[in-house]
């Protein structure tokens, strides 16, 4: 959604307008911002299921020209600074807790400045396995890999090419060499180069220390913004035992092809 409060903003210094959201999720784009938005997320779901929803919005890297607010009764809390540098930086909060209220900052010259942020909603169970407040980097129990093969946005079996490390974004990029594509839901993974070798980047927090190693893994998780997110990673050897000892037992909540 990209819409503009125009270049003549002084008579519209304090209009409020209102914004209402159907989709779960997409982005917003406020050209020349004056005065202040309320952002209204109606997804289509039933609103006794909102409860269950979890917020996520991460701004523009170039976003400027107003404050971003959590608005709940008339109470404000700041998420987003104008002006706040942060890479990648994403803001989560439950539905329940409140709605966006962006109010544009004073501003000299309005025309070079865009206010914009990506949104997300999900389930709070989803939210919580992106958002690991403790222990981030911890290895998954068996019967954690076994859930995220069956709930996770992609799962595949590969080697790590290599990791790039983005200190400034306190991220990693592990580069993965795809030898099989169980699934996944957004395109991330794909044939490249004359070879047909098939190709993705997953991304993770620096702090868990993702070096380039021999064999294969089991990489698992969700999309996030666009970007894959690593999830539950044991090595494919680790994967195969874990899923027979369940399967033999008939605990395997589902069927995947371990070979």
């Amino acid at each position: 959604l990209s819409f503009s409060s125009g270049l003549t903003h002084e008579s519209h210094r304090k209009d409020v307008e209102q914004v209402y959201l159907r989709c779960s999720e997409g982005s917003i784009e406020w050209m020349y911002p004056t005065g202040a938005l309320i952002v209204n997320l109606r997804p289509n779901i039933s609103p006794a299921s909102y409860k269950h929803l979890t917020v996520c919005i991460k701004p523009f890297k170039d976003s400027a020209g107003a404050n971003i607010y959590l608005e709940k009764t008339g109470e404000l809390k700041l998420l987003v600074r104008d002006g706040d540098r942060s890479p990648s930086r994403v803001y989560c909060f439950g539905y329940d807790q409140g709605g966006l209220f962006v109010e544009a900052t004073p501003q000299q010259d309005i025309s070079r400045k865009i206010t914009g942020f990506q949104y997300e909603l999900m389930s709070k169970g989803i939210a919580a396995d992106l958002h690991t407040a403790s222990a981030p980097c911890r290895p998954c129990s068996d019967t954690e890999v076994l859930l995220a093969v069956c709930t996770s946005d992609f799962v595949i079996r590969g080697s790590i090419q290599n990791v790039t490390n983005e200190a400034e974004e306190q991220e990693s990029i592990i580069h993965v060499g795809v030898n099989k594509l169980y699934r996944q839901k957004s395109k991330v993974f794909q044939l490249t180069g004359e070879s047909g070798n098939w190709r993705g980047q997953i991304k993770t927090l620096l702090e868990c220390g993702v070096k380039p190693g021999d064999g294969d893994f089991l990489f698992t998780g969700r999309m996030h913004f666009g970007e894959a997110r690593l999830g539950c990673a044991p090595r494919f050897k680790d994967f195969q035992r874990m899923y027979k000892e369940a399967k033999d037992k008939g605990l395997n909540p589902c069927e995947i092809g371990p070979d």
